[in-house]
């Protein structure tokens, strides 16, 4: 879908152009230096200024349509899919606290819906939900190579570019709630025998 968007303003910059070109009033170049000479008092010499010509409208049209294009090919880079947007919905927010006295900020991103600013002591990435077989909530960096996994009692944060742990055992008040749950009331043990029907 991503890609689909891509290509579609990627093939509508051309004809933008030439429509823009086509619809623009023909207007007469501005000349392209003016050249002002002005005496200085102290050396008595003669001080040449240039000055830039506006550019000519075709070169602000095809700026304007180049903006318009890079700012369509970030926007569908960062639109999401409605699964993305649903696991989007289930990432816990706020300040959440890790073993070892760490602490993790997941924000949601104002400018782009479903997208998440995480951050800690030594990192600041921005994610984005992705699917996943077991229903884990996995936001990912792509760029910097950060994962941030989130399940029922605890989420940790990864560096897969270096293999390591930024940040585990990170639960939020939801998160803690389970984990007494689980505590209390264990749930049954794969190798333990199947109840009798």
């Amino acid at each position: 879908m991503k890609t689909l968007l891509a290509t579609a303003l990627i093939a509508l910059v051309p004809g933008l152009a030439l429509a823009q070109a086509q619809t623009a009033p023909a207007k007469p170049k501005a000349s392209t230096k003016a050249v002002v000479a002005k005496k200085t008092p102290v050396k008595n010499s003669t001080k040449t200024v240039v000055a830039k010509a506006e550019p000519t409208s075709s070169r602000t049209q095809l700026k304007s349509a180049a903006n318009q294009v890079s700012t369509g090919l970030i926007a569908a880079r960062a639109a999401l899919t409605p699964e993305e947007l649903e696991i989007a919905r289930s990432v816990h927010v706020g300040q959440i606290a890790c073993e070892l006295g760490a602490t993790v900020s997941l924000v949601a991103d104002p400018d782009a819906p479903g997208h998440f600013h995480v951050s800690g002591k030594g990192f600041k990435y921005h994610m984005a939900p992705v699917a996943t077989s077991t229903g884990a909530v996995r936001l990912e960096d792509p760029k910097a190579g950060a994962v941030w996994l989130q399940i029922a009692n605890k989420s940790m944060l990864m560096d897969q570019k270096k293999g390591q742990r930024l940040a585990d055992e990170c639960m939020s008040p939801e998160q803690v709630l389970v984990a007494q749950a689980i505590k209390t009331t264990p749930p049954p043990s794969l190798l333990d025998p199947a109840p009798a029907k």
